[in-house]
């Protein structure tokens, strides 16, 4: 999601801009170690919002730094590291990745290391002059599993983790002071509590934060400028604390032993506020290390998984190849060959984004807290739960992928989500922080993101019990949807308006107690089909055909007699909200009437009806990528054109598969992985999205892609690589093979499945479950007659013509 306009830095301005690949091999080497390729830095710049620290794939804690731009509430960035900020203020425990508005969220109990006196309280240091430290990038490495730095204070700090724990070691330099600082207070989007606690006589620092507030900036105010989650931590240490003291706000308190308070959540509010504690080593006793643990039900057991997964005495090296090699068992779930060293870097560094959510929110005894903030156990058959659901960036690419390659962990992810529902009286809330509703966002995604992870094969959990839970969320209206509170961000309603979106078919402008009032009834379209589509595979008739009618609602709000055919806000009426052009964004959440205008990926044949039949509609697409001049527009910078950084058009690049033009989507799938993404910090389209955008190049590196979020069909455009396998974990392959293939190789002349020929641009659920292979003659100009017959078109809803 965006809270701002993205003006994205391109790495190149045409199909061949990218690095050339390497002359065809027959069979090009699969990458034996996937994690030599990661590079964590991509997309800590251009708004990315990624971090660079130490974490496992789905763990619980991400240690990583936090910059500062001299502000105790400002990091520069909404992941808490901004590349071209080069002042840090402390390494924080928890992060969530590419999430899109500032202050972000996380970013607990930040750990700064301080090579001197302190004196007076850090949190009086409002614009971090003193307890803050340059560093450069040269003395700066960043790694799955491992981050390491030099500070210009000469302090060196090298952390690794596991799952729930991790391992500090901080150097400091000969006969200046060894002291440690645990900003307590300073999440990234502030807090409402804060304690610390020094055991001297044991060598351990224990405390909590209660936090939450994410997006804290935006229109909702205080609707989520609250704490949902308490986050424990204990840390003992290696050596004697021979120094101690604690803060609050302003006042320092040399020798004290404990401290309380919070900063709050307002942003002009949180400077000289809150609370922390430091403890000093002998400066002649060499390297600290720290082994640190943390959950989010209780002190105890934050010591129980330090204790579990990083027993006293455990070395780093040992912490640190443990969690590289489940990097690479993970990364191997796609092995690659061929194409540049760029391309491979820029392939695995997505893969591993994509990785890193959901995240791990249970403890070793298999306790978690619940959204109703009581203490709850693993569901039989769970082997873990996992918090934050980023769902309306999700539903349409990550968790498609997260499914398609672990199913199993899927499965365990919509049970979590279940599990979150029914503590919170049957409601699913659209963007879960942790297990803290935070109603970010419009729509109704958890429909299509279960759905859709049921298709892939993730059926390992309450499936009847989830789905029955959501149609009655779909279907009876609940106090909360016809309330205003949070809006229009932050609505607190899982379907805002239903009582009357199901008296008037869509959601009106002005009453929907929503975000934007058109694009509200797009995404429940969407949710709709999700369920008729769901219904059916559960052998359940009558919701199939209520929610398929309803799947077609979107409609009612396609303003087909005006301006070439557009979706616009409509009262409740019936008149449209006026004066309207294609780029209004009245109606609409992050996204203007031309980008939303594609979201109906499940009723193409409904959408081409409105635009006029095939032909203009082809028309409208060829505009949509392109400037006047005829030149790529993919910037993201024009509203009435493609925004490849944000969630309501990616499917739009695919749409030409299902036009007959699918030579199209293979030339405008390449240019953007060939421009729009790339090796550099720059190197993604805008917020990463807790991995949407990350998952979106995997599939389109694949040549491949799930345009209906609830259906495992995959459309194809053309590989990058000659080769690739994927393993789905659960014994099934999928091989990739396309001997030709490169930046500028992309245009399919003709192609086999399982060694019979196919003119179909997409694969079956079947094939997608039972595995194969997918062959590819690629050339580098358009064979326009391969894929182009009707009946080689995907898949659509059964719905009536357009106006029908």
């Amino acid at each position: 999601m965006r809270a701002r306009r993205l003006v994205l830095c391109l790495l190149g301005t045409g199909l061949l801009a990218a690095t050339a690949a390497p002359p065809v091999s027959a069979a090009p080497r699969l990458v034996a170690d996937p994690v030599s390729y990661v590079d964590p830095m991509i997309g800590t710049t251009n708004a990315g919002n990624v971090y660079p620290g130490a974490t496992k794939p789905y763990g619980m804690i991400a240690w990583s730094p936090t910059t500062t731009k001299g502000n105790q509430a400002s990091s520069g960035a909404a992941g808490g590291y901004q590349y071209d900020v080069t002042r840090l203020r402390g390494f924080s425990l928890t992060h969530l990745n590419g999430t899109g508005c500032t202050p972000g969220a996380s970013g607990d109990i930040p750990v700064m290391p301080f090579p001197g006196e302190v004196r007076s309280s850090p949190s009086a240091d409002t614009r971090d002059e003193v307890f803050a430290s340059n560093f450069s990038h040269a003395d700066e490495t960043a790694e799955p599993g491992h981050y390491r730095v030099g500070l210009d204070n000469g302090v060196g700090v090298d952390l690794s983790v596991t799952d729930r724990a991790g391992l500090g070691r901080f150097s400091f330099p000969a006969g200046k002071p060894a002291t440690l600082l645990f900003r307590t207070s300073n999440s990234l989007p502030g807090s409402a509590g804060a304690s610390i606690r020094i055991d001297k006589a044991h060598n351990r620092v224990t405390g909590s934060v209660d936090s939450g507030g994410f997006c804290g900036r935006t229109e909702g105010g205080a609707e989520n400028q609250r704490s949902y989650y308490t986050l424990h931590f204990t840390v003992d240490f290696d050596r004697p604390i021979v120094s101690q003291g604690t803060w609050v706000d302003g006042t320092l308190r040399p020798g004290t032993g404990a401290a309380s308070g919070g900063e709050g959540f307002a942003d002009a509010a949180r400077p000289g506020k809150g609370s922390g504690g430091y403890v000093g080593f002998d400066p002649a006793g060499g390297p600290v290390t720290a082994r640190i643990g943390i959950s989010y039900v209780s002190e105890a057991n934050a010591q129980r998984n330090a204790d579990a997964e990083i027993p006293a005495g455990t070395a780093f090296g040992k912490v640190l190849g443990d969690a590289r090699r489940a990097w690479r068992t993970e990364l191997n779930r796609i092995s690659v060959g061929g194409g540049t060293h760029a391309q491979l870097t820029t392939f695995y560094t997505a893969l591993y984004h994509a990785f890193q959510q959901p995240s791990l929110f249970n403890d070793v005894n298999g306790e978690y807290r619940g959204s109703d903030a009581k203490v709850h156990r693993l569901a039989k058959n769970q082997k873990a739960q996992y918090g934050t659901f980023s769902g309306w960036d999700v539903y349409r690419a990550q968790v498609q992928l997260l499914a398609f390659l672990d199913p199993a962990r899927a499965s365990d992810y919509a049970q979590s989500l279940y599990n979150f529902a029914r503590q919170n009286g049957g409601e699913w809330d659209r963007w879960l922080h942790n297990q803290g509703g935070t109603h970010v966002m419009s729509g109704d995604p958890s429909a299509p993101a279960l759905a859709g992870m049921a298709a892939f094969g993730a059926t390992g959990f309450d499936v009847g019990g989830a789905f029955d839970s959501l149609v009655r969320a779909a279907t009876i209206p609940t106090a909360n949807d016809s309330r205003d509170n949070g809006c229009p961000v932050q609505c607190a309603g899982q379907r805002p308006g239903l009582a009357d979106y199901l008296k008037l078919h869509y959601a009106p402008e002005g009453a929907c107690h929503c975000w934007g009032s058109a694009a509200e009834t797009l995404e429940d379209a969407v949710a709709d089909f999700a369920l008729s589509d769901w219904a059916g595979r559960l052998g359940r008739a009558p919701e199939k055909a209520a929610f398929l009618d309803r799947s077609g609602y979107w409609r009612n709000v396609f303003n087909a007699k005006d301006h070439g055919g557009y979706p616009q806000a409509r009262r409740a009426d019936g008149t449209w909200v006026e004066p309207f052009k294609p780029a209004t964004d009245t109606g609409f959440v992050e996204g203007s009437s031309a980008q939303y205008t594609w979201m109906a990926s499940h009723d193409v044949n409904g959408l081409t009806g409105a635009l006029g039949g095939t032909d203009p509609t082809v028309a409208r697409l060829d505009a949509f990528f392109h400037d006047k001049a005829g030149n790529w527009a993919l910037k993201g910078t024009d509203d009435e054109r493609y925004n490849p950084g944000n969630e309501p058009d990616i499917n739009a690049p695919w749409l030409y598969d299902y036009l007959g033009k699918p030579w199209k989507t293979q030339e405008t799938v390449r240019q953007i992985v060939n421009t729009v993404y790339g090796a550099g910090t720059d190197g993604l389209p805008g917020n990463d999205d807790l991995g949407t955008m990350s998952a979106w190049y995997v599939f389109a590196a694949l040549g491949m892609f799930p345009q209906v979020p609830s259906r495992a069909d995959l459309v194809l455009a053309s590989p990058l690589f000659p080769r690739a396998v994927v393993h789905r974990g659960t014994g099934a392959t999928i091989s990739i093979d396309a001997p030709a293939a490169s930046s500028g190789t992309f245009y399919v002349r003709g192609a086999r499945v399982n060694g019979a020929p196919t003119t179909r641009p997409w694969v079956s659920e079947a094939f997608v479950a039972n595995g194969g292979t997918i062959s590819y003659d690629l050339g580098t100009k358009p064979d326009t007659g391969w894929g182009t017959a009707p009946a080689d078109a995907p898949p659509q809803a059964a719905l009536p013509p357009f106006g029908r």
